[in-house]
């Protein structure tokens, strides 16, 4: 449930020994005690996706916030196409673009992400000689979609503001505030929290 991940997640981030997480490649990181999140890093993920998604614990943040809205496919999109763009080998591009295709992009794709036709065709057209590139453009689509929809409601989530507020502070109006330009609301889902 939403509010089990929300507790794993605050676990995750305060927890100061060194200990093993999966990613979603299946590899084990290890992250020790001075990789923990400062509260001026946490503000820095509100500054923009890109800060949030670049930080190992704000994609996990963030993550977990998409699969309490079941949305996760444009994250995981993301992410693959960051792995891809990695790539060595140039014997492992096609099978590794293949997959990636099959996954989000492809009409019977089991975590299609919402893509206009003519991105889908360009990316499609790409597909028939595989580069570091051919993914780009959807990438590009995927993030401007996420930081335009799901990223402002992650800001104004308990995920994210649970992070921002001092343990203890409570929701009052000075912890809900960022700057003057971005204000986050304490919406009846979180004045209850803290009552």
């Amino acid at each position: 449930s939403a509010k089990d991940m929300k507790h794993r997640l605050g676990f995750l981030l305060q927890k100061s020994d060194s200990y093993d997480y999966s990613s979603s490649q299946g590899k084990r990181e290890k992250i020790s005690s001075s990789q923990r999140v400062s509260q001026e890093e946490v503000r820095k993920w509100a500054d923009s996706l890109e800060n949030l998604i670049h930080h190992d614990r704000g994609l996990a943040a963030f993550r977990a916030f998409l699969k309490s809205e079941y949305s996760e496919e444009n994250i995981e999109f993301w992410v693959s196409c960051e792995d891809y763009k990695k790539t060595k080998s140039p014997a492992k591009l096609s099978p590794k673009a293949r997959k990636i295709y099959d996954e989000f992009i492809s009409v019977q794709a089991t975590k299609e992400v919402n893509l206009d036709s003519c991105t889908r065709e360009k990316t499609c057209h790409n597909m028939l000689e595989p580069t570091l590139s051919c993914f780009d453009e959807a990438q590009r689509k995927i993030f401007t979609l996420m930081e335009k929809d799901s990223y402002r409601r992650f800001l104004k989530s308990p995920y994210y503001l649970d992070l921002i507020s001092p343990p203890g502070a409570g929701c009052r109006p000075e912890n809900c505030k960022r700057s003057h330009t971005h204000t986050f609301d304490c919406n009846s889902n979180i004045i209850s929290q803290c009552a």
